[in-house]
């Protein structure tokens, strides 16, 4: 067994022994749903690795580590329900297996809970820790909202949508990553290179999950494909293809971008069309393998043997390379 999956059974077992039930039952059952699910684990992994990398014990890490796990799936509860996404790792979404103001609610209550569990955390570092989760807490929201504004702005840039996804998704893996240094009580310098090291490669992730929108398969991927085109999300595909396209092009996608949402297959199809057209898919894998290029000179910088480094960056080219 790897280092990497003995910390995903580490974390699987603590979260197999929580106790998520409680009363009234439809607040609770869709908490203990979505955390039974399973998936990655990829935040609390990270984390783990990270306080084990500075030496830290990753025992005092578990608590801080689901705390992001759980506020990591209450962000998925309240982006299913914005999205009205009705498939979520290939199973029913808390929105559509019950309805939006029960996940609305389940959501609330597991923010509260992730910060319950870093109350719990060693006193030594919970003040940092919390600080953290805050933090990411109140940028994870400035994300969405930049996202929802998107919606319905036709001049938004390639670098307003960077800015979008760092913060969205990129910070949560910077600051899961940077408190596992906390715990592990690492200097200055290399908790601030542990932590560019997971923007960067937060920002490869998601440009990763924006081409496997368009172009994943649905078994492997666990999600309806063209769902970023229906619910007339300005991905970084789409602004490419923007940026390149004849006036033709560009007004066809404008016009596709002001439907209504909900899936149309013959729209998916018509704007996959042009993505295919002015290589877009291409151009975004080029950009995702700069960030990621860039998040190991991060893990480069920080302050220890390279083989002390070699498991994390194992994982990291491992999330580079998967195919989901």
């Amino acid at each position: 067994m790897t280092k990497v999956e003995s910390i995903q059974e580490l974390i699987n077992k603590y979260i197999d022994n929580q106790h998520f039930d409680g009363n009234p039952s439809e607040l609770y059952e869709p908490i203990e749903y979505i955390l039974r699910q399973g998936g990655k684990r990829m935040r609390p992994t990270l984390c783990l690795l990270a306080c084990d990398l500075f030496g830290g014990n990753i025992d005092d890490c578990l608590t801080p580590a689901v705390a992001a796990e759980i506020f990591h799936n209450f962000t998925l509860v309240h982006d299913d329900i914005m999205d009205q996404a009705p498939l979520r790792r290939g199973m029913e979404t808390v929105y559509h297996k019950w309805n939006s103001d029960i996940a609305l609610l389940s959501g609330d209550t597991m923010l509260i809970k992730a910060f319950q569990y870093v109350l719990n955390t060693n006193k030594l570092y919970s003040h940092q820790v919390f600080a953290e989760l805050c933090k990411v807490a109140i940028e994870v929201c400035e994300g969405q909202q930049y996202d929802l504004n998107f919606e319905t702005q036709d001049n938004v840039s390639l670098d307003a949508y960077l800015k979008m996804i760092r913060l969205k998704t990129a910070v949560l893996l910077g600051s899961v990553l940077k408190i596992g240094a906390i715990v592990a009580q690492a200097n200055e310098k290399d908790t601030e290179n542990i932590y560019n090291f997971g923007i960067d490669l937060g920002m490869a992730f998601q440009l990763q999950d924006d081409i496997f929108d368009c172009y994943g398969d649905v078994k492997v991927f666990g999600k309806m494909t063209g769902g970023d085109i229906a619910d007339n999300k300005k991905t970084y595909l789409y602004l490419k293809a923007l940026e390149l396209a004849s006036e033709e092009d560009k007004a066809t996608l404008r016009e596709l971008f002001k439907m209504p949402k909900g899936r149309d297959e013959k729209k998916i199809q018509t704007v996959l069309n042009i993505y295919s057209k002015y290589d877009v898919k291409n151009i975004v894998t080029k950009l995702m393998t700069e960030y990621y290029e860039q998040s190991l000179q991060h893990l480069d910088n920080i302050d220890l043997p390279a083989e002390r480094k070699e498991t994390l960056k194992t994982y990291a080219e491992y999330l580079y390379k998967r195919n989901k």
